[in-house]
């Protein structure tokens, strides 16, 4: 059996946690610079907000039903699915994150257990625990534990938990369970099946297994059988590397000063460096790119980008941040308004694997991992940023905010003060 574990409209839960006077009141939670909605309480979608809908469209009903607001808190959102899977932790031998706010949990090999009351024990101990309502579906395949643990959200009766094995039960809900929400149809996939009368998980099931085949290849066969209640596919516990690291931002106003978007860019270059060496991986090759506004047409506008090779691949910092500097000195136009800049890593190898020549400074190459491996410790033991180049000038990305919460659970001046009476 698997499980998954869902978060329910987790943004707005975890702002819900120490805002407890929110609770039952619409709520939305905004993308970088307050652009548009990414997540909305259940009083919020009633209210016909959609998701993704830009701020500026849905002024009126946020000001006309007091829409509680909240810029994305990122580090307060981490923190809290760390405690969400420490919780889940204590319930499987292993866990897959999927991603910030579900994960599945591999049961097999655990017997003699009423998955039902697991399920609901499972939801309510990560209540108990961190205040985040949680839905966990249970059943054969991960592709139906992910259709359990919706039922889960439309219906309360169900108290957070759903064991869904009966073939009965199971052909039951994939009866009503629309086509476009089944895990593993891509946007591209529903019009072609609606096109064949396909407007719901079972009848994708009635489909010939041929048919599957030749219309989506391997992974629609794989979600077709986990459909069917035959498990296709594989429990990842594993940790895996990306194959590509993308850090970038839309700026809050436009920028025109060379040295402003170098700062940026650096800080971007950054946080590329720091997560290659998160995974114990290199680069071979970033790219650096930088967007005027498309929105303002009678602006000058450009879509620059540039790429940087490394002869030997690397994750050290300082290598990073220059030539991602200098890539933007290069890609810079005079009395462009840039809206848009990030790096991205690609040609990523396993740190294990890197090759180095034979004419490479070897004592340098040591030099540079023990100011890295410094960097990084210090940082760590007193927060990021704490040390970094004078290019990245004060290490903030330059973003709206307005609406943000306190960084409860990650910043010591932000953490609350409770008063017992």
């Amino acid at each position: 059996m698997f499980a998954l574990a869902d978060c329910n409209n987790f943004f707005v839960s975890c702002e819900r946690v120490f805002r407890p006077d929110l609770r039952d009141k619409p709520i939305i939670v905004l993308s970088s610079n307050d652009g548009c909605a990414v997540a909305r309480s259940n009083e919020a979608k009633a209210l016909g907000i959609q998701m993704g809908a830009p701020l500026f469209n849905i002024r009126d009903i946020v000001k006309r039903y007091n829409v509680t607001v909240f810029s994305g808190n990122m580090p307060l959102y981490g923190d809290m699915s760390q405690r969400v899977r420490w919780v889940l932790e204590e319930f499987a031998p292993n866990i897959e994150v999927y991603s910030i706010d579900e994960a599945f949990l591999d049961l097999r090999g655990i017997k003699n257990v009423d998955f039902d009351e697991y399920a609901k024990k499972i939801s309510a101990r990560c209540w108990k625990m961190t205040s985040i309502p949680v839905s966990v579906g249970i059943a054969p395949t991960k592709t139906l534990a992910k259709i359990a643990s919706k039922l889960c959200k439309q219906y309360p009766r169900l108290k957070g938990g759903c064991y869904m094995h009966r073939p009965q039960d199971i052909e039951k809900v994939l009866r009503k369970f629309p086509i476009e929400d089944v895990w593993g149809i891509g946007r591209r996939s529903v019009p072609k099946l609606k096109a064949k009368g396909v407007n719901t998980a079972f009848d994708f099931t009635q489909l010939p297994e041929t048919l599957v085949q030749t219309m989506f290849g391997i992974t629609g066969v794989r979600t077709w059988k986990e459909l069917h209640g035959i498990p296709c596919i594989e429990f990842e516990d594993g940790f895996e590397a990306k194959q590509s690291i993308c850090v970038s931002r839309s700026f809050s106003t436009e920028i025109y000063d060379i040295e402003e978007l170098q700062e940026q860019v650096a800080n971007f270059a950054s946080s590329v460096a720091e997560k290659l060496r998160t995974q114990k991986s290199a680069t071979a090759e970033i790219v650096v790119f930088a967007y005027t506004n498309r929105f303002k047409e009678l602006a000058p506008q450009t879509h620059a980008n540039a790429l940087v090779s490394f002869i030997t691949p690397t994750s050290d910092q300082r290598a990073i941040v220059v030539q991602a500097v200098n890539a933007t000195r290069n890609l810079y136009k005079y009395g462009y308004g840039y809206k848009k800049a990030g790096v991205i890593a690609t040609k990523i190898v396993a740190e294990r694997n890197v090759i180095h020549s034979l004419f490479e400074d070897t004592k340098a190459i040591e030099r540079e991992h023990k100011i890295t491996n410094a960097l990084d410790a210090i940082n760590a033991t007193f927060g990021k940023g704490t040390i970094k180049f004078a290019v990245q000038g004060s290490g903030k990305i330059k973003s709206s905010s307005d609406n943000q919460s306190p960084h409860y659970t990650t910043l010591w001046s932000d953490i609350p003060n409770v008063t017992v009476k």
